[in-house]
């Protein structure tokens, strides 16, 4: 049986608290977020984590000839390069012994519940990435925080990518084990689907003094690895879990020092990257998840930890509402964009109560999710003060609209300038003033500009 080890790696740029004080200004990137949070944070993760884990599983590579796969968000990518170049080394010498790199968004984000195009974008900016800095090709591909659904999956199988990995969701699999291959509802893409009870045994109980198994050493968890019926097991955790989530006072390092060595002699179970598993055995059966029912790993395994308050779903409208604006305008302003798509930033602003509450509160730097939503709401403020600063006609003439901005009249819809011109004359002679109102409002043309485009 394949034992599948899948590492997520992701460190955001904060938003800083007292971003208010600078208004009405707009304020600048420092000023914006938290550089300050942000380095010692990453510091403190890459010595423990980064570097010392990373240490420990090339150590088995090398003796035991153990092999995982990692997924590493464009974000925690470029802090590595400027601040941990010696960690990508470290990386591109796993890749060269055989481990995985997959592709996600570069943003860590939620820009597949925007724009599909933006999805793919992140995506390919993310591959690219892995590819400069690590020198491997991703061949497989995860949304963020394994959210999936039929459509992100086949989307990604348009985009070249062969195997998708999600979460093994009770409600999708009903009598079903995740431990086989599935195939995706819809299109030829081979779905590994995480063990999330073994998983969750590392990454959120192996500390737990609570827990009857404790303490988890790494021959008991091997055994019970051996002991998991099916093609293969996939196990996904935070590689921040080695060190940061767990302190390596707890043995955590030692936990993963010796795994793969218990892996190793036992001959019923043997190491595989993501892709290995996929292509070795035949899909058992369709992994179904439509849209409307969207998974990932988190909390009640759906989108909950981001979108499951009315203070997140607001906050996200807005910046999906933002979003045609920045893109027309790119550079500074789309970068400034895609860093408030971020996921963690709606992750902070959940109100949940128990455990989830718990984890929602151990991850984010401001203590209250409504502090965290007034926090990300004038970030939004300061990227709409910006968009309107910027704007110019030539922007108005790149913008594409795909909801309720765009024109409906008389059985016609126009949703660009573009479109406006190729429209019947009479039409807009008809709708003249309605237009133009259209023009100077959603467009932000001035008077002058908007009778020009009418003529």
């Amino acid at each position: 049986m394949d034992v599948v080890l899948f590492f997520e790696v992701h460190q955001p740029y904060r938003l800083r608290p007292d971003l208010y004080k600078v208004f009405p200004r707009i304020p600048s990137f420092r000023e914006m977020f938290y550089p300050e949070l942000d380095s010692a944070i990453f510091s403190r993760v890459a010595e423990r984590v980064y570097r010392k884990a990373t240490e420990i599983v090339l150590e088995a590579a090398k003796e035991v000839g153990f092999r995982a796969t990692f997924s590493i968000s464009g974000l925690a990518l470029e802090q590595m390069r400027e601040k941990a170049p010696d960690v990508l080394e470290l990386f591109r010498e796993l890749a060269s012994r055989g481990f995985e790199f997959v592709a996600q968004t570069y943003y860590h984000s939620l820009a597949w519940f925007v724009d599909v195009e933006e999805f793919e974008e992140q995506v390919k900016m993310q591959a690219k990435a892995v590819e400069e800095l690590i020198g491997y090709r991703p061949a497989a591909a995860e949304n963020t925080e394994f959210m999936y659904n039929n459509d992100i999956a086949c989307r990604l199988g348009q985009m070249g990518f062969r195997t998708v990995i999600t979460e093994g969701a009770d409600w999708v699999l009903s009598w079903r084990s995740p431990n086989y291959v599935y195939r995706a509802w819809g299109c030829d893409v081979r779905v590994l689907t995480r063990n999330y009870r073994l998983s969750d045994d590392v990454g959120f109980r192996f500390g737990a003094r609570w827990w009857d198994q404790w303490p988890l050493t790494a021959d008991k968890y091997a055994s019970w690895l051996e002991a998991v019926q099916g093609d293969l097991v996939l196990i996904a955790v935070d590689y921040e879990t080695f060190g940061e989530h767990h302190w390596p006072e707890s043995g955590i390092h030692e936990f993963l020092r010796w795994l793969p060595r218990e892996i190793a002699r036992r001959p019923r179970l043997r190491f595989a990257t993501v892709s290995e598993a996929a292509a070795r055995h035949a899909p058992r059966d369709v992994f179904d998840v439509p849209p409307w029912a969207t998974i990932s790993w988190a909390d009640e395994r759906d989108l909950s930890a981001w979108l499951g308050n009315e203070l997140q779903r607001n906050a996200f409208a807005t910046l999906k509402w933002l979003y045609p604006y920045a893109k027309a305008i790119g550079g500074d302003v789309l970068r400034l964009w895609r860093l408030l798509s971020t996921s963690d930033h709606f992750y902070y602003q959940a109100t949940k109560l128990g455990p989830a509450g718990e984890v929602h509160s151990y991850f984010s730097p401001y203590g209250s999710a409504y502090k965290a939503h007034d926090i990300y709401m004038n970030a939004l403020a300061a990227l709409t003060a910006l968009i309107r600063e910027s704007w110019r006609a030539e922007h108005a003439e790149r913008l594409r609209l795909n909801d309720e901005r765009c024109f409906y009249a008389g059985g016609v819809r126009l949703c660009s300038l573009k479109e406006l011109r190729s429209a019947d004359r009479n039409f807009k002679e008809r709708y003249r003033d309605d237009l133009r109102r259209w023009l100077l409002d959603v467009f932000m043309l001035n008077e002058r500009e908007a009778d020009a485009a009418l003529s």
